[in-house]
């Protein structure tokens, strides 16, 4: 029961010093990047297969 209190102590004190505009906005940044990788991921594999199946 300590320890589930502690946990609750510590999120509550980071939350209390990150604004809601600062943690959405990483949130999105974070998404973005995400995005991005599976992109080029995604396309390299295109690539890769049409490469394959040329030969």
């Amino acid at each position: 029961m300590k320890n589930k209190v502690i946990h609750l102590g510590i999120f509550a004190l980071l939350m209390g010093c990150l604004t809601s505009c600062e943690v959405i906005g990483d949130i999105f940044q974070a998404g973005m990047a995400v995005g991005i990788f599976i992109v080029i991921a995604v396309v390299v594999l295109i690539i890769w297969l049409i490469s394959k199946f040329r030969k």
